[in-house]
């Protein structure tokens, strides 16, 4: 469980508490469900992480609202979209293993997140990871409940494919844009979950491996 589930449940045992103690204890009832229902909200399951080479896994638990192309820095990527419900696991993960490039907090609105304008117009910190030779970028947006985004990471560190980055507090959404050769494996509807749903496979690139074999070709015309 996130710690944050500790605090929030702790809160509400005690208020009931004290409720209990100054009145009748149906009174209390209401908090000792809402203390129940941060324990379970705030859950973090562990995930079989695949090793498929080239993958990239959902950052979140969610349904899949859109699959679609647009520009990111001038760049055409594919986005794929998965909006988190108050009932859906809120840890993020991250989509692939590399290093942290690029984390920028964006401050905006608190828009339903299954509007398409939210990616753009929602408070969201917005990730870049780069490895194997690829670029991810991710985002963790803000909804209409939520008002907290939790990134543990900053830039310059190094991510496994999967693992536990930070947490959206309560209905949210996270976007993947990823390059326009990926492999889409997932559609609109399909429901994901963080760390083990693949929803893209990118053609995997060394640029260490290739410039050396393009050094040996160049020698040997040399020669």
């Amino acid at each position: 469980m996130v710690r944050d589930g500790y605090y929030y449940g702790a809160g509400c045992l005690l208020a009931a508490g004290i409720v209990r103690w100054l009145a009748a204890w149906p009174y209390a009832v209401p908090l000792l469900l809402l203390g129940a229902f941060f324990l379970w909200f705030f859950r973090d399951p562990e995930r079989q992480i695949p090793t498929i080479p080239g993958a990239v896994v959902s950052p979140g638990d969610g349904k899949v609202t859109d699959v679609s192309v647009v520009a990111a820095g001038g760049t055409p990527r594919n986005r794929i979209s998965i909006f988190l419900s108050v009932f859906d696991v809120h840890v993020n993960r991250s989509p692939m293993a590399g290093v942290i490039r690029d984390v920028r907090y964006q401050r905006g609105k608190f828009l339903n997140a299954m509007q398409a304008n939210s990616a753009e117009e929602n408070e969201q910190n917005i990730v870049t990871v780069q490895g194997e030779g690829r670029t991810v970028i991710f985002k963790q947006i803000a909804g209409l409940i939520a008002r907290r985004i939790v990134f543990n990471f900053k830039v310059g560190d190094q991510v496994a494919s999967g693992e536990r980055v930070g947490l959206i507090k309560f209905g949210s959404r996270v976007d993947v844009l990823v390059d326009r050769d990926a492999v889409i494996q997932v559609k609109p509807g399909d429901r994901v979950k963080g760390g083990a749903t693949v929803l893209a496979i990118l053609p995997v690139t060394h640029p260490d491996t290739q410039a050396v074999h393009a050094g040996t070709a160049g020698e040997r015309e040399a020669h």
